[in-house]
């Protein structure tokens, strides 16, 4: 993988995948297989999107997707392909929403393993900011906030459709009247996650905890206990309810209002506190299309899990059905 750098335009680049989420990455490899030349660009750091964690002193955190389930025989196949490289294990954790008796998996060591594996021997490059998705000469071109530009043949977009929309507006791209507005329609939970160091082990079961109703806490975890760090932590993600509400105050403020309202569990002492916004973390409702074709000479699709279903497997359903869309236009 690749840091900011600014390749010349290539007019045999198949396919460019914008997103190196699990959208992103799984449609990626299901090309590259296929015997497609691909390319993903992302503004992050590092691969994953959701899945993703981070180091605070000697603690580490999986602060985005704790945990998935299978239910797809595809994505059971990556589990099982995931389980054989080492980077998945099983995670007997509190069911939650998801009480219907199936396995949660997680990465391992942490949750971010899985889109490293999933990324390696792709053409990635990282810390990318796109700003336009446009149409020229039967290519589609994508242009960064640097000036850096990508030709290819066809562009899968995986951001939040949101942020997929301001791209391809800003290219002077026209979604098809019937998806306009769905489109434009779809919106996300937020979530804020803070991430606490603590000075021994909490009260937390090793399984993870959904906290009672009604208060401003949907989930919390420690960290040590379950297996993703070597020092005790605990991660908390607020309901979407107060995510809203306190989107915009100050992050030290937000930190201390929900270690407050977590102290019960806690039972140990906190010795830092970090707070992480995730504006787009998971989609109110989904589109009923895995994917959707835009334009279909040059070809663009639109997914992600806002299409093919929430979560981690929805999102890599919708990366295999825009996948199997390009293969069918290059039939």
């Amino acid at each position: 993988m690749t840091t900011r750098v600014t390749p010349e335009p290539d007019d045999s680049l198949d396919v460019l995948i914008i997103g190196a989420g699990m959208a992103g990455l799984t449609a990626a490899r299901a090309l590259v297989e296929a015997g497609c030349r691909v390319r993903v660009v992302d503004k992050g750091k590092a691969p994953g999107g959701r899945l993703a964690s981070r180091r605070m002193g000697g603690a580490t955190f999986d602060h985005g997707a704790q945990f998935f389930v299978a239910s797809d025989p595809r994505f059971q196949a990556l589990i099982c392909d995931g389980q054989a490289a080492g980077v998945i294990k099983e995670w007997n954790c509190a069911a939650g929403e998801e009480g219907d008796g199936r396995a949660r998996w997680r990465g391992h060591p942490c949750m971010r393993a899985l889109a490293v594996h999933l990324a390696c021997g792709l053409d990635v490059i990282l810390d990318v900011t796109i700003t336009a998705v446009r149409v020229r000469d039967g290519y589609c071109e994508v242009e960064g906030v640097q000036g850096e530009l990508h030709r290819a043949r066809a562009v899968i977009l995986t951001a939040p459709v949101p942020q997929s929309l301001v791209m391809l507006k800003a290219g002077g791209v026209t979604v098809p009247e019937g998806m306009k507005l769905p489109l434009e329609s779809v919106d996300y939970e937020r979530c804020l996650a803070v991430l606490v160091t603590l000075d021994r082990p909490s009260r937390l079961p090793a399984t993870g905890f959904v906290p009672p109703s009604g208060g401003p806490i949907a989930w919390m975890a420690a960290t040590q206990s379950k297996g993703v760090s070597a020092e005790p932590g605990v991660i908390i993600h607020a309901t979407h309810a107060f995510s809203v509400d306190y989107w915009d105050r100050d992050r030290a403020d937000v930190g201390r209002m929900l270690v407050q309202a977590a102290s019960q569990w806690m039972g140990a002492g906190v010795t830092d506190v970090q707070v992480h916004g995730w504006r787009y973390a998971r989609p109110l409702r989904t589109e009923d299309r895995p994917c959707a074709i835009l334009s279909a000479s040059p070809l663009l699709v639109l997914a992600g899990d806002a299409l093919g279903g929430p979560h981690l497997e929805g999102a890599a359903r919708s990366g295999w059905a825009a996948a199997a869309a390009v293969r069918q236009s290059r039939a």
